[in-house]
């Protein structure tokens, strides 16, 4: 009697395996779940601009005065952007070692040149380069508007702005328009600040 009761005990202090199965179906579960709602990374890459595209950054309406900034050109020739009221003005901080200002540089360069007759100027204001890191981008990238030197990059502090790249749309009067960070594409330029020209 005492050896069928141990018996007894030991069969019923054994754990049933019900609840470890329950726990691996789960798991199983959750993975497969996990599975189809994260995106793969293939469709992540088909989601991303196409090669040659760049993400563009959306202008936002300001309204404020230009401030005043004086630098020096790569002629090592005095500027200010009190030089050029009367025209419109995209001011551009950049720098060299930037990839969203290196990435949009072509759409700049093209934008300058299709406007410049159009009583528009781009400058291009470089952030901490020395004149021949900048002379040497230029020459790399076709580049044909000016270029100011920035080396205490006092124009991110003129227009209170800690990133780059970052530009500013002056109207012939002085006062900012357009402000965005990040790079720009020539279709956001064109919708954007050339309704402004052809007011």
């Amino acid at each position: 009697m005492a050896k069928y009761t141990k018996n007894k005990l030991r069969k019923s202090n054994k754990k049933s395996p019900l609840p470890l199965i329950l726990v691996g179906v789960g798991l199983i579960v959750i993975a497969f779940a996990f599975v189809l709602l994260i995106p793969r990374a293939e469709d992540k890459a088909s989601s991303a601009a196409a090669p040659g595209e760049i993400p563009a950054s959306i202008p936002g309406e300001m309204n404020y005065s230009a401030p005043s900034l004086e630098l020096t050109d790569l002629r090592d020739q005095s500027v200010s952007l009190a030089d050029y009221q009367g025209q419109w003005v995209l001011v551009n901080n950049w720098a060299t070692w930037c990839p969203p200002c290196r990435a949009e540089m072509p759409e700049l360069n093209a934008y300058y040149e299709a406007h410049k007759d159009d009583g528009f100027v781009l400058i291009g204001i470089s952030s901490g380069d020395t004149k021949d890191q900048i002379e040497d981008f230029i020459e790399e990238y076709g580049l044909s508007f000016p270029m100011w030197q920035d080396p205490t990059s006092a124009s991110l502090r003129a227009f209170r702005m800690d990133y780059l790249p970052s530009s500013f749309v002056i109207d012939p009067s002085g006062t900012v328009r357009l402000a965005w960070t990040g790079a720009v594409s020539l279709d956001t330029l064109e919708t954007y600040v050339t309704p402004l020209l052809n007011d």
